[in-house]
């Protein structure tokens, strides 16, 4: 009877269930299952009516989490023809940095009577920008202060991160902040459903909670507002342990959730990025991991640590034990892409599409392969969902620059497809500048194994070759593996990484080679980015905070 790990990846929409053979790493069956609630956005939808929200919220509900994790685990073990005995270990990512709120013994507040009306109390998702302003205070703060913290994080904590989304309930929401017990991010809550056990991973509060060792002093904190001076102990509780950490072993409670047997070893939670590592075989510096689905995350590893400014993270054993992990990325790219189909697209594409039986996304993709750099004479700045690195502006918007009257839906899907491209190109080029090698990069998730036409244009712009990943299910694989490394070889699992990687992980499945001609071309449209990116983002003109200021204000005179 051959042993299996499961990997339970929560992404943005839905959650997958993988089984992979501890032996070889073969993957026997997959199922997924969305939130009934997906992402709201605009109105928070409680028990009893639905709220308005104002712009750049992005909730979810933790009910969500659950009910989609008893669907899918025994789905896919029936799928792989495997017994839930046959399971030694079950590793867990998530989104990040995916906020909740809790009583001591992990229920959500959003779960009580009196806090379901409150947006607050509801899970924060990633892409909450709406703490820009906390953020900028935290940046301010820790400035005036002479912190040296900021450094490992390129000089700027986003509004995606813990702090600023924690400042943000408390100056709100005063009532949420004082009856929640504990603030964690997505992953380690739910290992603590599973387990029972509350624990914390350190690349998460590495990369999102400012953790290094001990999160910053209670100094900063009293300076940034007297009622944080004692967060980390008051509301940060558990301990920070390394990835890859047996976090302690399905409870009776787990069992009931999964169908698991009590027992079974779980990892610590993880990131739906930097798990991915090991799934492809990554363990060099040099080799630049890519995330491409509705956000890009990019990860690379170094020998030696060197500052670099407008990246997300510098942290210690981040990716890959012993080394230097930096982390960087765009916060919109298939969620910029699927806006556009869903809102820009002709009746004559609409219907293309339909009479295909094809996503209308899909069919964008497919057309813009035949058009060359250039013809359309139209750039864009991704910034759908801000802008994450280098800026770390959470209140930049998009843009569109050089559209006529013969201008074409497909001629616009292809210049934001660009646009995400060079944003690619201006963070490899900025850790390269600064000392950071990038001598590879292998492109994972739900984008590269399906959009050709993306790659190569991804190929062309960085002038590099693309590696597309063995496996479609890069981050559920890479929690498998981490599950077999929690489960040790005394349980038949493995004993180091590497050893896991090297068994359980794939090799690329094919590569995108750039063609130099059209390189030319996009080194001279990279430049005019460069020149938008200046003016737009680094206070040539603030009109877009301008707009949305004002956008702002709209919607709350209207609430």
């Amino acid at each position: 009877m051959d042993s299996v790990t499961l990997g339970l990846d929560f992404g943005t929409l839905s959650v997958r269930a993988l089984v992979v053979r501890v032996s070889d790493g073969a993957e026997l069956g997959s199922a997924s299952v969305s939130y009934a609630h997906g992402v709201m956005d605009s109105v928070l939808v409680t028990p009893r009516e639905k709220i308005p929200l104002p712009p750049n919220w992005a909730l979810q509900s933790p009910r969500d989490y659950l009910d989609a994790l008893f669907a899918v685990v025994p789905a896919a073990l029936e799928k792989a023809g495997v017994r839930p005995e046959q399971v030694i270990g079950v590793g867990v990512d998530f989104t990040t940095c995916t906020l909740l709120s809790t009583r001591a013994d992990g229920t959500p507040l959003c779960f009580a009577e009196e806090f379901q009306n409150n947006p607050h109390a509801w899970v924060k998702l990633w892409k909450h920008h709406a703490a820009q302003r906390y953020a900028d205070r935290i940046n301010e703060t820790a400035a005036s202060m002479g912190e040296e913290w900021p450094v490992r994080y390129g000089g700027k904590v986003s509004s995606e991160w813990m702090f600023p989304k924690i400042l943000e309930t408390l100056e709100e929401a005063p009532d949420v902040y004082n009856a929640a017990d504990v603030f964690l991010d997505g992953a380690d809550w739910m290992v603590w459903m599973l387990t029972g056990n509350l624990t914390r991973n350190s690349c998460i509060a590495g990369y999102k909670a400012l953790w290094c060792g001990g999160y910053p002093a209670k100094s900063f904190f009293r300076a940034l507002d007297p009622r944080l001076e004692t967060v980390t102990e008051d509301k940060l509780p558990g301990p920070v342990l390394p990835v890859g950490t047996r976090a302690g072993g399905i409870s009776e409670r787990g069992a009931a959730l999964t169908g698991l047997y009590p027992g079974t070893s779980v990892s610590v939670g993880h990131t739906d990025a930097h798990v991915a590592a090991p799934a492809l075989r990554i363990a060099e510096p040099g080799r630049m991991m890519a995330l491409v689905g509705t956000s890009t995350t990019l990860l690379v590893s170094s020998k030696d640590y060197v500052p670099v400014p407008g990246v997300c993270g510098i942290v210690k054993d981040g990716i890959l034990p012993g080394l230097w992990g930096y982390e960087a990325g765009l916060g919109c790219v298939g969620d910029a892409f699927g806006w556009f189909a869903d809102n820009c697209l002709s009746p004559a594409l609409l219907d293309e599409a339909r009479d295909r039986g094809i996503p209308p996304v899909s069919l964008l993709t497919e057309k813009i392969g035949s058009l060359e750099p250039g013809e359309s004479g139209v750039m864009a700045l991704n910034w759908w969902n801000g802008n994450r690195n280098p800026l770390g502006d959470g209140d930049l918007s998009g843009l569109f620059v050089g559209m006529t009257l013969t201008t074409t839906p497909v001629e616009m899907f292809r210049a934001l497809v660009e646009a995400t491209a060079f944003g690619t190109r201006l963070i490899i080029e900025t850790l390269r500048e600064h000392g950071v090698a990038v001598d590879e990069f292998i492109a994972s998730g739900g984008i590269p194994g399906k959009a050709p036409s993306i790659m190569q244009i991804y190929a062309d712009v960085l002038g590099m070759d693309i590696q597309i990943a063995g496996t479609k299910e890069g981050p559920a694989k890479g929690s498998a593996v981490y599950a077999a490394l929690a489960a040790g070889s005394e349980r038949g699992g493995y004993d180091t990484l590497a050893d896991a990687a090297a068994h359980m992980g794939s090799e690329p499945a094919r590569a995108y080679r750039p063609d130099h001609t059209r390189r030319r071309i996009y080194d001279l449209l990279y430049r005019d980015y460069l020149v938008l990116i200046d003016y737009f983002g680094r206070g040539g003109n603030d009109i877009m905070k301008r707009l949305l200021d004002l956008r702002r204000r709209a919607r709350a005179d209207r609430l």
